[in-house]
């Protein structure tokens, strides 16, 4: 008698169901179908660390010059094909980056700094962290080209350095992100902005590419540039240990250029490079190896994703969701991401 019910109990339940739904006037084909949920849903990460490197590859990984970076693939979500943008130059690629558009909207072709062609116009990433949520970004660029994107912003704080100042290196630049986050977080602000750490810090790192255009992709120049570059993420990672912010940060790693271009020239040398694009951390399937076609442009959005924040404007950028361990809610509609 009890097998007998066991085998007529889901039977008995779809007839109950069937019954609820025609009494109170809703009909079955309109019942929402159930959202399927990871087992490891969590809350949404609190900080990301958004790494932009320069000449780097899957090829760059061998010879064991970049542990850390190794650790953040091995542990996350990667592809190393992510298509870049045309022209492939420095400035234009990362104004994709930030604007979640192609070179054609953002309109910036060029690559150095010129005052008189202002800032973008285009909304940026930072832009839409601060409307969407109240999110606070910091920006350390390695490059004088990319003060063409640094317009001021009152929660947004910027720090550059460049090649044509000799001090400016990987670990200068760690030391002033160190600078940065002791004053961020003394409660006193840091400048006239920031009140507190950012919930997004983007760390340009172009040293090893530097290093390969100069002196070549198999000199010893180019392996210690990746080491260099290795060892300042390590430094930042660790940074966000001492600060405690480890269990609830993401990290994305990408690269404005492969192993062998030089994002710095006047003219591109290829159309469009492919290049890698990593993540790893909180909310991060772990061993992950990307299928769909990924962007560089699509930065923005994944990194808003990230952050459990939407966008209500068009943009071109949209969200690589196969990385995540939780999945979006059918029955919502995300302006983040595009069919």
């Amino acid at each position: 008698m009890i097998q007998i019910l066991r085998n007529s109990f889901p039977l008995i339940v779809g007839l109950l169901t069937l019954w609820l739904e025609t009494a109170a006037g809703i009909p079955a084909s309109a019942a929402p179908a159930p959202v399927k949920t990871a087992l490891h849903a969590g809350p949404p990460a609190e900080h990301v660390i958004l790494f932009v490197l320069e000449g780097f590859d899957q090829e760059s990984l061998k010879g064991g010059a970049m542990p850390t970076l190794g650790k953040l693939v091995k542990g996350g979500a990667v592809t190393w094909s992510a298509s870049g943008v045309n022209p492939a130059l420095r400035l234009p690629t990362m104004a994709s980056v930030v604007t979640g558009m192609p070179v054609e909207k953002h309109g910036i072709t060029w690559n150095f700094f010129e005052l008189s062609r202002g800032y973008p116009r285009a909304p940026s990433l930072f832009d839409y962290l601060d409307l969407s949520g109240g999110r606070d970004s910091a920006i350390f660029y390695m490059d004088e080209s990319l003060y063409q994107l640094a317009r001021p912003e009152p929660y947004t704080d910027y720090q550059l350095c460049g090649a044509l100042r000799p001090e400016c290196s990987s670990g200068k630049l760690v030391t002033y992100i160190q600078q940065y986050f002791q004053k961020a977080a003394s409660g006193h602000g840091y400048g006239h902005a920031i009140l507190a750490l950012p919930h997004l810090l983007v760390v340009h790192l172009p040293e090893a590419g530097r290093a390969g255009v100069a002196h070549g992709w198999n000199s010893k120049a180019y392996r210690d540039g990746l080491r260099t570059v290795d060892t300042a993420i390590r430094s930042v990672l660790d940074l966000f240990k001492q600060y405690k912010l480890s269990d609830r940060t993401t990290v994305v790693v990408t690269a404005l250029s492969g192993k062998g271009i030089n994002p710095g020239a006047d003219t591109p040398a290829i159309d469009a490079p492919v290049v890698p694009w990593i993540a790893s951390g909180v909310g991060i399937k772990p061993g992950q190896v990307i299928h769909r076609p990924v962007s560089i442009i699509d930065t923005g959005a994944t990194v808003m994703r990230i952050l459990g924040l939407e966008t209500h404007t068009e943009w071109d950028s949209k969200v690589v969701e196969e990385i995540f361990l939780t999945t979006v809610a059918t029955s919502s509609t995300h302006s983040t991401t595009r069919p």
